[in-house]
């Protein structure tokens, strides 16, 4: 199946210029919406603490909710809305670990019944301490980060034939990444500077596509998290979920134009015409990308409008990351490839 014809000839190599400012705005605006909220707004996977899901028969207003839940102590306890306004559920959330999550489920139910009138239906109580909330942030982060260097290992090998040199380097900046982890240093900051030192050994190493690809997929990983914060959406485990299949779809996509790419500019010894040979890749390419992005997000919407709302966030998480993810295939890691290739 064709969506475009084969002999379009669309300039993306000219217009990366452009697209490079929006990326850098969009990552500039992702960054800054992470240093005023201090980070994503983690879930209590993340923090500890506890959840509660009611549901309620009526209307309630969220103020009684909270009158009934400081009456027992729990001043600074977060209630919002969940799902649509007539199926009239809450979120609660309290970094009270104290009780069971029988004798917690029953408190709640007693303080808002009396302040509202209306018992509540207990519909999901998850508790997480928050010394194991700190431990899965960590692991979180050096998933994230081990997943990009092995898939550097992959695109070095595959396309330029340095396995043990891509290896080696990798391997060096896991094996840092591990040791200074276990002497207390912020990961964050371990993880940034990390990654960082890798952009600059790729550049230095003349590893090209891999330069390309960790780019595009840094790029993608960022925007999404920048736009969960934006929104003060919650950052939880099945997030992670969602950003390790955006790197694997993003990557997909970005290999198929790469290895067109390279047997394009098989032989070729002048760079005057790399860009020619660049957009030609690209163009070849786009009907299959099109067509696997869009087929995808059909999936991706009927499960945010249709899935309910557990896995909501989940699915907004990918079709923003399919999203971002096809238009830095075709406007980052091309271009950044073009770059290191010239060089």
């Amino acid at each position: 199946m064709q969506l475009i014809k084969s002999n379009i000839n669309i300039d993306f190599i000219g217009k990366h210029n452009i697209c490079f400012v929006l990326s850098i705005v969009l990552i500039l605006v992702s960054i800054g919406s992470l240093v005023i909220h201090k980070g994503p707004n983690y879930g209590i996977d993340f923090v500890g603490g506890t959840l509660i899901q009611v549901k309620f028969s009526d209307q309630v207003p969220i103020g009684k909710i909270r009158s009934g839940l400081t009456n027992i102590g729990f001043n600074n306890a977060s209630v919002q809305n969940f799902g649509h306004d007539q199926d009239h559920e809450f979120l609660i959330r309290t970094s009270n670990l104290e009780m069971t999550t029988k004798g917690l489920s029953q408190s709640i139910s007693e303080a808002i019944k009396a302040s509202t009138g209306l018992t509540p239906e207990i519909r999901r109580v998850e508790m997480v301490g928050p010394q194991v909330g700190k431990d899965l942030r960590k692991k979180a982060l050096l998933a994230i980060f081990y997943s990009l260097l092995f898939i550097t290992i992959y695109i070095s090998g595959r396309f330029e034939m340095k396995w043990v040199l891509s290896g080696i380097t990798a391997g060096s900046l896991m094996t840092a990444v591990y040791f200074l982890s276990v002497f207390n240093v912020s990961m964050i900051v371990l993880i940034t500077g990390a990654l960082v030192v890798t952009l600059v050994l790729f550049w230095s190493l003349h590893l090209k596509y891999a330069m390309g690809a960790i780019v595009a997929l840094l790029h993608d990983v960022l925007i999404t998290v920048g736009i969960f914060s934006i929104l003060n959406l919650d950052f939880s485990l099945p997030i992670i979920a969602a950003l390790l299949t955006i790197i694997g779809y993003s990557l997909n996509d970005t290999i198929i134009v790469f290895d067109r790419i390279r047997e394009n500019i098989k032989g070729e010894k002048t760079s005057d015409t790399l860009p020619a040979l660049f957009n030609k890749s690209i163009n070849e390419t786009l009907s299959r990308t099109i067509l696997t992005s869009v087929t995808t997000l059909i999936v991706l919407f009927s499960l945010y409008f249709l899935g309910g709302e557990i896995i909501h966030n989940f699915a907004f998480a990918m079709i923003i990351g399919v999203l971002i993810g096809t238009y830095s295939s075709i406007f980052v890691a091309s271009p950044i490839v073009l770059a290191a290739s010239k060089r």
